[in-house]
């Protein structure tokens, strides 16, 4: 029996029980939740092992909605558009586009949960709230010039932003949240933006941010649930890729050649 029990611990697990017609997540049978309980409801259930409340599934939810695509300029989608014209199923196109969303791309989200996190306790300390800002981007810029969650390459401001945060305040004002992060990133942004003409607005992973850390969600699974929204996108421009019949598609256009960086040609 021992030898049994170490095989049945081997991947001992509490967020599902599988057995011959039994499929429980997090202790509840799936047929009751199939049709009463929302998709974002169920990853809160999953990851945090108890159902949300009305207001914390709305909050999940618009961010995931938020976060869902940005066009095929963006890396993780051109890759994946890119390898569904190479002979790959579709699943391969959807992996080689989540693959790619790194620190770099994709990332910013869950560093932003940790600026934030940074600001919440230097205030926690005792700082006043814009000295703790202040400080917490300083530190920051010592890892990277790029503050996280904040300015952006194509939007002057971005259109997810207020949306987003109106959501908070409402969840603030409803006792959902609590606020600090919602007030640690506008005085994040006030920081930034003290003595410059031209503003360094939020972005999408700034307010995202916002709505996981207030959620109560560890800083990496800012980018989890980032990965989760953004596949629905990669997923839709995969499958539009697949039917346009092209094959092995480059990421320019034939008639356009890379510029040569070589030695010269000599005669």
């Amino acid at each position: 029996m021992s030898e049994l029990r170490d095989v049945s611990d081997w991947w001992a697990t509490g967020v599902s029980r599988i057995e011959p017609g039994v499929i429980e997540l997090r202790g509840r049978p799936v047929q009751e939740l199939i049709g009463t309980t929302s998709f974002a409801s169920v990853i809160w259930l999953m990851l945090r092992g108890q159902p949300p409340t009305e207001g914390q599934a709305r909050l999940l939810e618009a961010a995931l909605v938020a976060s869902v695509d940005h066009g095929p300029h963006a890396p993780s989608i051109a890759a994946a558009r890119i390898a569904a014209t190479c002979g790959v199923g579709l699943n391969n196109a959807v992996a080689t586009g989540v693959n790619l969303l790194g620190d770099s791309h994709g990332g910013a989200g869950q560093q932003c949960v940790e600026l934030l996190g940074d600001v919440v306790r230097r205030q926690a300390e005792g700082a006043e709230p814009a000295t703790a800002a202040a400080d917490a981007v300083a530190a920051w810029r010592v890892r990277s010039p790029y503050v996280p969650g904040f300015g952006h390459r194509f939007h002057t401001v971005d259109p997810r932003q207020d949306p987003l945060l109106s959501l908070v305040e409402v969840a603030v004002a409803d006792g959902t949240v609590e606020g600090a992060y919602l007030r640690a990133g506008r005085a994040v942004e006030a920081a930034l933006n003290t003595g410059r003409a031209r503003p360094i607005p939020m972005n999408i992973d700034g307010a995202t941010a916002i709505i996981y850390a207030e959620l109560g969600f560890p800083a990496p699974l800012a980018r989890g649930l980032f990965v989760l929204g953004r596949s629905v996108g990669i997923l839709a421009h995969a499958w539009e890729e697949s039917q346009q019949g092209r094959r092995n598609k480059g990421p320019m256009p034939p008639d356009i050649l890379p510029t040569y960086l070589g030695p010269a040609v000599t005669e």
